[in-house]
């Protein structure tokens, strides 16, 4: 039997109140209430505030699962913010997040793995813990999409939301807690999913602002493509290394980028639809925060209980994709 080194005691999430319908999009680009949820299964995604930024996102996150892990911001070792769109190009967002909690005893750095990156982030966090050098890590996954999305794509603006979740980890004294990851990335494909310019490739100047360099650019069939063998390969995978069966597991959080692509994970790792929880006509593909926020959501609603057997998937830009198989 797999012995837990680390388990995840609380979780938290936060959204912004605004909110782009299907029917708002009907409005500036040539699509349709009825092409994007048969397409993607999305009716409904979160919109970043003016004056809010992700840093804003992830501390409110975080304050929530701090507040149920009855834990103070000082009680905390390591924050680690998954994002591809921080507050600034440098520092780190988990810099201001740390400002922002006043947890100045931990240390703070992002990973940048996408849609990913939230998985990335527990699988770190989990060494730290194993290793003794942390007893309460912070792992976020934070994203503001919309501000680096563009909405005169038809193929890519209506797929993007924002919102942030957190998850609180401690060390595990008994069964419950991570019992398998699997972290894969292959860089090859970096060019069908990614933003060419805010970096020192395209450095921003006027004309790559009047390009659009600054936001989302995605070959959408190539990365569905990719997308179902990877999740559907990882889920089964890190259900095997945990030495589960799809029957096994309880509860299957996929990355909730596209309800056909959730569909074609769960039939790949043999896992019942019933058992499969599913949010994207909510929020829209959050990236990175989309994991935490489905996590966060199925807890308090009561669907996983202590003891369940839950599986992370996902799948994003690099391109990465992991997962991870956890007894709650």
């Amino acid at each position: 039997m797999i012995k837990p080194k680390s388990k995840i005691i609380a979780t938290g999430s936060y959204t912004p109140d605004k909110i782009y319908t299907n029917e708002y999009f009907e409005k500036i680009v040539d699509t349709s209430d009825e092409w994007i949820r048969t397409r993607t299964g999305m009716k409904e995604r979160h919109i970043i505030g003016e004056g809010q930024n992700t840093s804003d996102l992830s501390a409110q996150a975080a304050r929530n699962a701090l507040d149920e892990a009855n834990l103070s911001p000082q009680d905390v070792d390591m924050i680690l913010v998954a994002t591809v769109s921080g507050d600034v190009g440098f520092p780190a967002t988990a810099c201001f997040v740390q400002e922002k909690l006043g947890a100045y005893n931990a240390i703070a750095f992002d990973i940048s793995a996408a849609c990913s990156g939230f998985i990335y982030g527990l699988d770190l966090a989990d060494a730290y813990i194993s290793s003794g050098r942390a007893k309460y890590v912070l792992v976020i996954g934070a994203e503001a999409l919309s501000r680096i999305t563009d909405y005169s794509d038809r193929n890519t603006c209506v797929l993007f939301g924002d919102g942030a979740g957190a998850a609180v980890l401690a060390p595990a004294e008994d069964d419950h807690g991570i019992l398998a990851t699997l972290l894969q990335t292959d860089g090859r494909l970096n060019h069908l999913l990614y933003v060419p310019g805010l970096g020192t490739k395209n450095p921003p100047s006027h004309e790559s602002v009047d390009q659009g360099l600054h936001t989302i650019r995605m070959e959408g069939r190539e990365v569905f493509k990719h997308a179902v063998k990877a999740m559907g390969d990882a889920a089964v995978q890190v259900i095997k290394k945990a030495e589960w069966s799809g029957k096994d597991v309880d509860w299957l959080i996929p990355h909730q980028a596209n309800l056909r692509i959730i569909d074609a994970t769960a039939k790949r790792a043999n896992v019942a639809q019933e058992r499969v929880f599913i949010n994207i006509h909510k929020y829209g593909n959050t990236s990175a925060a989309s994991i935490p926020i489905a996590l966060d959501e199925a807890r308090k609603q009561g669907k996983i209980k202590d003891g369940h057997n839950v599986v992370f998937v996902a799948f994003g830009a690099g391109f990465t994709w992991a997962a991870a198989a956890i007894k709650m």
